[in-house]
Formats: structure tokens, C-alpha cells, sequence
């Protein structure tokens, strides 16, 4: 494969300074292919995203009907919480949840790392509780799969 080497560039002053290179060849760099989305990790990002805006939905709709039950039915409350306070957490925590399902969407290793970590205290939670039911099984193949397709996220 032939190279092209930089000719120098001709001066239009008198020549005498060092001579100027009109291009350098580019920097090589190692391009890695974008790693593929397993569509295990599709599912839990549109499934953390529907929980995120669940809880949003129903932190703004609790603080609604408790601030305007006038106009509007408290039969919307989709959740109930005993405090407007609780449910403007309620609100930030489904943002946080959005978030988080949009980094797992773009491979993201914090995102990754982060799912783990929820998962990994569920399953210690409903282990040490003796809840040990269909729900810690279903939590459990989601952490061994997330652990089995970790070299997916960059």
C-alpha cells in the first residue's frame, strides 16, 4: 500500500524560513465497533423507563388532587402518599429512574453498574427477609444476565 508523504508547502516570502507542511498524514487510532443492544437490555431499559414515568405520573397527580380536590377527583391518585413532600421525592426519584433506563438504552457503564447495584441489594433484601418467592427469581436472572452481557456496555 503506497503512502503519501507531505510535500512541502512552497513560500510565497523569500524561502529562507524552514519549510511548512501542508497536511500530516491522520492519526491512526483503533476504531472498536459500537457493541450491539441485547435485547435483554432493551426490555429492562423500557421497562425501568415505564416504571420512571409511572412514578412521575403519579407523584404529579397525588400532588394535584391534594392541592386542588376541588377540581379535580382524588380517584386519579395512582399511589398514595400521605405527604405532598413525599410525593415530590416521588417525582425526582422517577426522573432519576428515566434517567437511568436512557443510559441503559445507550450502553452506558455507570448505568450498568449502577442496575447491578439496585439489583444485587433487592436480591439481598428479599434473601434476608425469607422472601424468597418468584419475584427473587425473576430479580436474580436479571442480575446473571446483566453480569453475563457486561462486555456490551463501554
Amino acid at each position: 500500500m503506497a503512502r503519501l508523504l507531505a510535500q512541502p508547502a512552497t513560500s510565497a516570502d523569500d524561502g529562507d524560513g524552514p519549510p511548512t507542511v501542508q497536511h500530516l498524514p491522520p492519526v491512526w487510532a483503533r476504531q472498536l465497533p459500537p457493541p450491539s443492544l441485547p435485547i435483554g437490555v432493551a426490555i429492562l431499559a423500557i421497562v425501568t423507563a415505564a416504571i420512571g414515568v409511572l412514578l412521575i405520573v403519579s407523584g404529579i397527580l397525588f400532588d394535584l388532587t391534594y392541592y386542588g380536590s376541588v377540581v379535580l377527583p382524588s380517584s386519579l391518585i395512582i399511589l398514595h402518599i400521605g405527604d405532598p413532600l413525599g410525593a415530590i421525592v416521588l417525582v425526582v426519584l422517577g426522573g432519576v429512574i428515566a434517567i437511568l433506563s436512557s443510559a441503559l438504552w445507550h450502553q452506558e457503564l455507570w448505568a450498568f453498574y449502577l442496575t447491578v447495584g439496585f439489583l444485587f441489594l433487592g436480591l439481598a433484601y428479599l434473601f434476608f427477609t425469607d422472601s424468597i418467592t418468584y419475584l427473587f427469581v425473576i430479580v436474580l436472572v436479571v442480575f446473571i444476565y446483566l453480569i453475563a452481557v457486561r462486555h456490551h456496555f463501554y
